[in-house]
């Protein structure tokens, strides 16, 4: 015969399971309020590294943009960033359904902005751009946005992968966050800054990827592999693009590339 549990055994395994979800429900709170505080965070590097140059240019007297594909880029890019910051919005209200279907239109989006991404930074290189540091060759400074549009390929399609996984999933796209800063960074007002070049705009990068791999072995006592393994990509990906850019190689790729610039 199975032997019954005692009274005081029962009333254990009840105050196990309630600490249990207790701990469980701090640690979706805290992981809600980590992902709408990088969203934030995300947001506000965006507009003030572009604000001077697009969202209020005609403030700050700036040249019109180039071409008009440079303008659907930057329509793209702020769409993929309100998507973003509603995507944390409706997270941290409880809005879990509502938060898949806006997903559903966030693949799309996501694919828009690599398409037109990559049409842009092809343009850039064969026609020369202000954004360019100006010592540096346009096909040789091609590497740094090709690479970030490979990074937002492999990370956002990762965490559309993991989208039935919660926790690789939006690890996952809080990389994706991080891997679109250096752009903005380049461009904030502090010349003191900028004047670091990659030292900067991919230092802060990598140091808020540690800190999320820090954070997330903290919270959950071990290292979730596919944080780390995206972790590892990004991170890897800074020295790699530097590595290669002026190469005889790369310079054959990217002159390639070129040849299918709309502009």
């Amino acid at each position: 015969m199975d032997k019954k549990p005692m009274p005081s055994e029962g009333k254990s395994m009840e105050i196990n399971q309630a600490e249990e979800m207790d701990q469980a429900t701090v640690q979706r709170t805290g992981d809600r309020r980590l992902f709408l505080t990088a969203t934030i965070l995300f947001v506000l590097i965006v507009v003030i590294g572009f604000a001077r140059t697009y969202y209020l240019k005609g403030w700050f007297g700036a040249p019109p943009l180039v071409s008009l594909l440079v303008h659907v880029h930057g329509v793209v890019m702020t769409a993929w960033v309100v998507l973003v910051a509603t995507q944390a919005w409706l997270i941290r209200s409880g809005n879990v359904a509502v938060h898949k279907t806006v997903g559903s239109v966030g693949v799309g989006l996501a694919v828009l902005v690599v398409v037109v991404g990559f049409f842009t930074a092809i343009s850039a290189a064969k026609n020369g751009s202000a954004s360019f540091p100006p010592n540096i060759p346009p096909l040789a400074f091609l590497a740094v946005p090709f690479f970030d549009l490979v990074m937002m390929v492999v990370l956002v399609g990762g965490a559309i992968y993991w989208r039935r996984r919660p926790a690789n999933h939006k690890l996952l796209m809080l990389l994706a966050l991080i891997n679109l800063l250096p752009p903005a960074l380049a461009r904030v007002p502090l010349p003191g800054l900028t004047a670091l070049g990659p030292l900067f705009f991919f230092g802060v990068p990598t140091l808020l990827t540690l800190i999320t791999l820090g954070y997330d072995r903290w919270r959950t006592g071990t290292f979730n592999r596919v944080l780390a393994l995206g972790a590892l990509l990004l991170i890897a990906s800074y020295p790699v693009r530097l590595m290669l850019a002026g190469t005889e190689m790369w310079m054959r790729f990217a002159q390639w590339l070129t040849t299918f610039a709309l502009v």
